[in-house]
């Protein structure tokens, strides 16, 4: 199994002829949405191209952080904390999660300064996040190394296991009525009066009156084809996992060099904590002017290169027939290899800081390709062209933590309910109304 071990998810064997709502794609996003839409009574497939959560969803560092967010993010993720905290419950499953905290250095005095600024944005939500150091510090990085000087704290934050939550929240989205559909592509949809009909899959037609696309880093190539331009590339990320090591932080690190997470079976999630790899790919320039704004703010912790990508992505087609097979059955899992540079600067930062993690063993790496789009921010809205049409992908690395909230917010939007936020910032139109598209001043 490529990437790593998820808690399986059997399919069901039978694809329904009718459904009120399809949603592409087995992540975090459309497995919440799902259980979202079950729980209002409708009749949902969750349909996979692969295994559910095979992707990014079961690839990130397990944070479910509010922690410097982007502004604009905050109040739903609020709300994203607050379904966390009772998932295990309401699935009936566990996910891993537990309120242990996140810790972000502050090695300059200007970084404290900007990160006491960034704080102010959480008191309308009575979410207490603060500055620590010495003693306070010490005592919530156990085993480091040297002084750990200031950080910002916020004890609301909290982790999850990413191999288990996905899979924890799609079948609870079963019991609730969900038909569960893993290695069968969606191909298309189906229009008629100029609005959503059906979609055809790989195993045939499904009738319905909307779809929700969470297909991720393949959301750009699905949305393209039914003449939806969604500006999205792809970054890499690359991470690893240790051996149990006892005596360590309970609480998650974000600081220069590395980032750190408890895992449930006592080792660590290590990765680089600001550098992302991108791959030249001919969309990188298709929407070059559309990301140039993000590349001025963010490039420092960007490493373009030229790679194997360019041919995959050159060799797709851009269009196709609800009768061909598409690109989502020839790549079941997007697998990328991880970057031994990385994991090698990473863990050498790693153990500088916490010599305790010198006795431990690298059991796994890997790499996972997340969907940006050009201000960070992600889409969730419907697409005001296709009626019933709805989009909840382009997360940026972002997507684990809010992935509930998210799901709960499409639902809304799905059903006409009264939005459990106001949705505005997160819509797909901000690209084409003549918005001006500002780069979000979170991590």
């Amino acid at each position: 199994m490529p990437g790593p071990t998820l808690t399986p998810v059997q399919s069901d064997p039978c694809l329904p002829a009718r459904v009120d709502v399809v949603v592409i794609g087995g992540g975090i996003i459309g497995a919440s949405t799902a259980l979202e839409l079950c729980e209002r009574g409708l009749s949902v497939l969750l349909c996979e191209k692969g295994r559910i959560g095979g992707e990014q969803s079961s690839r990130n560092w397990g944070w479910v952080r509010i922690a410097l967010r982007d502004p604009r993010e905050i109040p739903l993720m609020a709300v994203s904390n607050r379904i966390w905290q009772g998932l295990d419950a309401r699935t009936g499953r566990k996910t891993g999660y537990t309120r242990a905290g996140i810790l972000y250095a502050a090695p300059t005095a200007k970084k404290q300064a900007e990160y006491e600024r960034w704080a102010e944005h959480l008191a309308p939500h009575q979410i207490q996040s603060r500055i620590v150091r010495g003693p306070e510090m010490d005592s919530l990085l156990p085993g480091h190394h040297g002084a750990t000087g200031t950080g910002l704290y916020t004890p609301d934050d909290g982790r999850a296991e990413p191999q288990w939550a996905t899979p924890a929240i799609a079948e609870a989205a079963r019991d609730k009525g969900a038909h569960l559909l893993t290695r069968c592509a969606v191909r298309s949809v189906e229009v008629a009066a100029g609005r959503i009909a059906g979609v055809m899959t790989e195993r045939g037609r499904v009738a319905c009156d909307k779809v929700v696309l969470a297909g991720g880093a393949w959301s750009r190539l699905f949305a393209g084809n039914a003449g939806v331009e969604l500006p999205q590339l792809k970054v890499l990320n690359t991470v690893m996992r240790t051996s149990r090591i006892d005596g360590g932080p309970q609480v998650s690190l974000g600081t220069a060099g590395f980032a750190l997470r408890k895992r449930a079976d006592g080792g660590y999630n290590v990765a680089t904590a600001n550098e992302n790899i991108v791959d030249i790919v001919p969309d990188s320039f298709r929407l070059a002017r559309a990301f140039l704004p993000a590349l001025a703010a963010d490039w420092r912790s960007l490493r373009f290169r030229l790679s194997g990508r360019w041919h995959d992505e050159a060799r797709e087609p851009r269009r196709w027939l609800p009768t061909d097979e598409t690109a989502f059955e020839r790549c079941r899992t997007l697998d990328p290899d991880p970057s031994a540079r990385v994991l090698r600067a990473c863990w050498a930062r790693a153990r500088r800081a916490f010599p305790l993690l010198e006795g431990a063993e690298i059991l796994q790496s890997w790499a996972g390709m997340i969907d940006v789009t050009p201000d960070a921010i992600p889409v969730i809205s419907p697409v005001n062209d296709l009626a019933g049409l709805f989009i909840a992908t382009g997360f940026s690395g972002h997507g684990f933590g809010i992935g509930p909230g998210a799901g709960r917010l499409m639902a809304d939007l799905v059903t006409g309910t009264t939005p459990v936020v106001d949705p505005h910032d997160f819509r797909l139109s901000r690209f084409t109304d003549g918005s001006r598209v500002r780069p979000q001043t979170g991590y």
